[in-house]
């Protein structure tokens, strides 16, 4: 039996009972250039093939060190969901830390 937890707060997630929420995040370098060889492309589909193979994320930083694509993928319970799509990348989390001015 496969059993999910709750990437954010820990809440163990029930497969039978509980929705269960995935967010897959993508990092990869940016291309600007017009123009890309047919060599980078068949490059970049077999590293998105070899990524997709690889469902359990290691430690993030450790991740971009090697590489310059990577996905992640997250569970998430309802409540993380519902925090989540109101800050993907906790912006406003992050300034609430910050003090003030005095």
């Amino acid at each position: 039996m496969v059993h999910y937890t709750c990437d954010m707060c820990g809440k163990p997630l029930l497969a039978d009972e509980d929705i269960r929420y995935v967010v897959k995040i993508e990092v990869y370098t940016a291309c600007d250039a017009m123009e890309m060889d047919d060599d980078m492309d068949e490059e970049i589909e077999e590293m998105e093939e070899e990524n997709e193979r690889e469902d359990d994320a290691a430690d993030p930083a450790e991740m971009l060190e090697n590489g310059e694509y990577k996905t992640f993928r997250f569970d998430l319970c309802t409540k993380c969901h519902e925090k989540y799509l109101q800050d993907p990348l906790f912006l406003k989390s992050w300034n609430r830390t910050r003090f003030s001015e005095n």
